[in-house]
């Protein structure tokens, strides 16, 4: 399967419909966003794609994204998410509580522990299981970036908006 992964966008709309055009132009099956919309016009902006996502510790709307996510027929869970892929479990977590994410990434559980809040790239190996952040999709100031992660093959491609 491949997966569009993003975070951090904080209301920076024109690089999420950046964003969004390149997942469509990779044709992946699922975008998780992990977590920092801010608002509920960053989530709206995914419409169209088969979309899932937490919420981050920047989230001030909190009512409003779980509406937009329901409106645009996304998967939305609150601050945890496990999701099955290719009969595998992979979790997301915004990433806020640094011994959560570690634990996670740890306990040999996922296939993948999808995380974003330090707008730092992450593609590593822990054991088994691989963990994932796509860096800012905002960018402030520096490289925004996303993830595109294929769980058949185990590839990770990292895009500058």
């Amino acid at each position: 399967m491949k997966l569009g992964i993003i975070s951090d966008t904080h209301d920076h709309l024109d690089h999420i419909r950046r964003a969004a055009a390149e997942f469509r132009k990779q044709e992946v099956d699922l975008v998780i966003h992990a977590g920092d919309y801010t608002s509920p016009p960053a989530v709206k902006a995914l419409e169209g794609l088969k979309t899932a996502g937490v919420f981050g510790n920047n989230d001030g709307e909190k009512l409003g994204i779980a509406r937009i996510f329901e409106k645009i027929g996304g998967r939305f869970e609150g601050d945890f998410l496990k999701i099955d892929v290719d009969g595998e479990a992979i979790a997301v977590y915004h990433g806020t509580i640094p011994e959560i994410k570690e634990a996670l990434g740890r306990c040999g559980l996922y296939r993948a522990v999808i995380t974003g809040h330090t707008h730092v790239i992450e593609n590593h190996l822990e054991g088994r299981t691989r963990i994932l952040n796509p860096g800012s999709a905002h960018g402030f100031d520096k490289s925004a970036t996303i993830m595109i992660y294929n769980s058949d093959t185990d590839h990770v491609e990292v895009i500058e908006l």
